[in-house]
């Protein structure tokens, strides 16, 4: 149409993904606090002389001005940045350390899976990955319990909690020993499928811990049962988004030594090699710096 001018509107955002564009452009995947998420196109960010370039890369806070239709009734589905703040470049923080930008690309792939539909405004899913990436960056608690958190209260959101604290298939209270991922989660007896795992109860007290936010029982825990927690949520995770997240096997869940009471293997670590099961529990692969996906920030 002769003379059309495309809207211009300001909004708050979380960098989740940055694509090359042609030879200096980029497409960035946003998670704003108004719009939900949306795309749009950087133009010449990839040159040298680009004046804000460096404030568009992944997970960082910035404050955007974009021209487009904020509902995408008219136009292209891809804004265009017009105008760029730093509010709080995490990223940066995140470079030189392999297990902080593993669970920080794992956290916004979660967050980009978990808003399927474009320009559909999630507040608290906006509030909750900006605290994710916040939470690592200042580095009080361990990398995977705060990915771990992240997941689990991600899930909460989508209506896609475990049942912790009651039986997931007929609802009898109680902790119970089993834990089916089909099911939805702990499972009594009674209703306890073929193959459930059969997890330490340190590591479904873990569970409530980190959905709660009782940081305080979350960082007295074992390295065991950590990795323990973190098989069982990555697998609840993916069993509902019924697609695996590329990100999430390259977190390094290693921890720092942890012994017992008499200074042997902590209680729920088994000391298999992880990446398969072994009496029951279900542990997460690990996997070399090789094998980092590099889609972040190509």
């Amino acid at each position: 149409m002769a003379g059309y001018r495309r809207q211009l509107y300001r909004d708050d955002a979380v960098v989740l993904r940055v694509q090359k564009l042609g030879e200096s452009d980029r497409i960035i995947t946003l998670l704003t606090r108004r719009h939900g998420r949306l795309r749009a196109v950087a133009r010449g960010v990839r040159r040298t002389t680009s004046k804000f370039g460096a404030r568009l890369e992944p997970f960082g806070h910035v404050d955007l001005q974009l021209a487009g239709d904020p509902k995408g009734n008219t136009g292209s589905s891809l804004h265009s940045v017009s105008q760029v703040e730093g509010i709080d470049l995490y990223g940066k923080r995140f470079l030189g350390d392999y297990p902080r930008y593993t669970a920080a690309s794992a956290i916004a792939e979660t967050a980009e899976r978990l808003t399927p539909v474009e320009r559909e405004p999630s507040l608290r899913l906006f509030q909750l990955t900006l605290g994710a990436l916040k939470a690592l960056s200042r580095g009080e608690h361990a990398t995977t319990l705060v990915l771990d958190a992240y997941l689990l209260r991600g899930m909460s959101l989508a209506g896609w909690a475990p049942a912790l604290t009651a039986c997931a298939v007929c609802g009898t209270p109680g902790r119970h020993r089993a834990f089916s991922v089909p099911a939805g989660g702990a499972v009594c007896p009674d209703c306890r499928p073929p193959g459930a795992a059969h997890p330490a109860p340190a590591t479904i007290d873990l569970m409530s811990a980190l959905t709660s936010g009782d940081w305080q029982v979350a960082d007295a825990t074992a390295t065991g049962v950590r990795r323990e927690c973190s098989g069982l949520v990555a697998a609840h995770l993916q069993w509902h988004l019924e697609r695996a997240l590329r990100s999430l096997p390259l977190v390094d869940r290693d921890g720092p030594p942890h012994t017992g009471p008499a200074g042997g293997v902590p209680a729920g670590d088994d000391g298999g090699a992880p990446g398969g099961h072994r009496g029951g529990r279900v542990l997460p692969p690990r996997v070399g710096v090789e094998g980092v996906d590099r889609e972040m920030t190509e």
